[in-house]
């Protein structure tokens, strides 16, 4: 029964079954190659107007791409005889309970769109965010991209950014790069710091306003401990903070200080 069912449709409808199955097919390539196009001339079309950061951009388009794709599933329903309204108002219903189902999902979302509104950070910022730390490379529709500074692709979803602490190192001129140095109780503390200012400020990036601070930070059993604090881009902390240890250990070296050592505690009789 099944068999000449099937063979009744083949013969009195299949011919116009085929079409249709050709010109989806047809239309889905079409539309895939339309909205690559669309997409592309929006994301060029943003950066000629130069009013529109690379963050700004970047959402605006996925955005965009998840219309096209709508409209374009909806075309191609609309080939088979699928009522686009009455699917509508079912996408919409289904969109409603899966909404309610991925509340989280709806959060990320919208945490998206306050962000892009308030701005804390932008793509190419060097940022902690959601407890993660790294350049921006995407703010998404549901999630921040962050490359660490080992280098690990990282996603952190948006409402765990927006609801966190955000620091963001990229948006003043400078930041300060905290080292110490310890020296023995032998070694006078004013002279260590005055062979330390003109190496310290001589250190590739490091910038002459604010000067370096180097001040005596507190007194341990083994010797006072210095604050050594050079002030950087970001882009150079880590160069910074490296070449402040190698001219710590540089300048007390050549300056023959010996090294702090623990005070033996005297053992009870």
């Amino acid at each position: 029964m099944n068999t000449e069912a099937l063979w009744q449709f083949l013969s009195t409808q299949g011919s116009e079954f085929g079409l249709k199955i050709l010109a989806a097919i047809a239309a889905w390539i079409l539309g895939r190659w339309v909205i690559g196009f669309a997409l592309n001339l929006f994301s060029r079309a943003l950066a000629a107007g130069k009013k529109v950061d690379a963050t700004l951009s970047n959402y605006l388009r996925s955005i965009l791409n998840v219309v096209l794709n709508i409209v374009l599933i909806l075309a191609i329903l609309d080939i088979f005889g699928v009522q686009t309204t009455s699917f509508a108002a079912l996408l919409a219903g289904a969109g409603l309970a899966i909404g309610t189902a991925w509340g989280g999902l709806l959060t990320h979302f919208a945490a998206g769109v306050f962000m892009q509104v308030l701005r804390p950070f932008k793509v190419g910022d060097f940022v902690t965010a959601g407890g993660v730390t790294g350049t921006v490379t995407e703010i998404g529709l549901f999630g921040t991209t962050l490359a660490t500074p080992d280098n690990v692709h990282t996603i952190v979803g948006n409402n765990a950014v927006f609801s966190s602490q955000i620091q963001n190192f990229s948006t003043l001129p400078h930041r300060r790069v905290d080292c110490v140095a310890k020296v023995a109780h032998s070694v006078d503390p004013l002279d260590a710091i005055a062979r330390l200012k003109p190496v310290i400020a001589a250190i590739a990036n490091v910038k002459d306003s604010p000067a370096p601070d180097i001040e005596i930070l507190q007194f341990t059993p083994e010797g006072p401990l210095l604050a050594v604090r050079p002030y950087c881009h970001t882009d150079h902390y880590w160069q910074v903070y490296f070449d402040t240890h190698k001219a710590i250990v540089s300048t007390f070296g050549a300056a023959g200080y010996p090294v702090p050592e623990t005070p033996i505690a005297p053992r009870n009789r």
